[in-house]
């Protein structure tokens, strides 16, 4: 779906049909709004085809006058297994337009473009716009890493009573999703720094207090990613180590029940042979064997917890 929008002061205004200088959301586009967005703004058929590519890298090119630039922004999806991902969101900025392209639906974009403005933006000012959308990715980076944080608090405190596949599998989940973002957050930070020192950059007057909120967020949220991401690995190594705990301490249980067990059947195997000895006259044969093996028994049980091995 493509929407078009009209720079108004500190907001946009939606508009039917587009104009010069307007800015264009296109979400999800179909074969028809892509050979639109070919045909009518002379966008470069490679850099559509790059921004649906789900691993491309975060970058920045300028061809024929016009800046194109590939973000990657997080979305939250619970339907492709993995909850929290990154997509590249495409950006083609001229003279005559601003357009956004994202082949999925995201909180950036729905935050960018709702009615409710929270900050004070020079929207006239492109590359000013632009900084605003790399800020509402980070911000949205940051939420989705505490909502990240706050899953991984849940899945420990499932894992205290019970250590289920389930849960570790979740735990899994988790450590790829900040995979992905500690690896678009790097790819980020570097396009925001070459974007910083390029010539469009140097011949608008961007607000440097919102660039610099923009680079000690995505530092924050970097910074973020690492403390979750080695909290989650210790966590991951603690509950392996239980796992292998608790499995010693069943097998060592076996074990000296099997022991235990294995002194009265050697005592009724060796008199349950076929050979003379001295009980086979005595009416007492039977209890006497009894009672041998679990004299033996007892002393076995007596030794084994002396060792302190039980």
């Amino acid at each position: 779906m493509i929407t078009y929008w009209q720079i108004v002061k500190n907001g946009l205004l939606p508009l039917q049909t587009y104009i010069k200088g307007a800015v264009i959301n296109a979400v999800s586009p179909t074969t028809e709004e892509l050979n639109i967005l070919k045909s009518t703004f002379k966008i470069d058929e490679d850099f559509l085809n790059d921004i649906m590519d789900v691993d491309e890298r975060s970058r920045m090119e300028v061809d024929e006058g016009k800046l194109y630039l590939i973000y990657r922004v997080p979305y939250y999806n619970r339907e492709n297994g993995l909850p929290f991902s990154t997509m590249p969101l495409g950006v083609m900025l001229s003279d005559e337009a601003l357009i956004v392209i994202g082949y999925q639906h995201n909180d950036v974009l729905t935050e960018v473009f709702a009615k409710n403005i929270k900050k004070q933006v020079d929207y006239e000012n492109k590359i000013e716009f632009l900084f605003h959308i790399i800020d509402y990715s980070t911000i949205t980076y940051l939420k989705f890493l505490k909502q990240i944080n706050a899953e991984n608090n849940k899945i420990e405190q499932a894992l205290e009573k019970s250590t289920k596949n389930e849960e570790l599998h979740k735990l899994l989940m988790m450590e790829k999703c900040l995979v992905y973002f500690n690896t678009s957050l790097r790819s980020n930070e570097i396009l925001i720094a070459k974007l910083r020192n390029s010539r469009y950059f140097k011949k608008n007057e961007v607000d440097e207090e919102l660039v610099e909120d923009v680079i000690i967020e995505i530092k924050q949220a970097i910074e973020m990613t690492h403390v979750y991401s080695d909290i989650l690995s210790g966590m991951m190594d603690a509950f392996a180590s239980v796992i292998s705990n608790n499995q010693n301490i069943v097998l060592k249980q076996l074990t000296v029940v099997t022991i235990v067990l294995a002194i009265p059947t050697l005592v009724a195997s060796i008199y349950g042979m076929n050979v003379p000895n001295f009980l086979e006259a005595n009416k007492f044969a039977f209890g006497g064997i009894i009672a041998i093996s679990a004299l033996l028994s007892f002393a076995g049980v007596w030794l084994l917890r002396r060792k302190k091995w039980m």
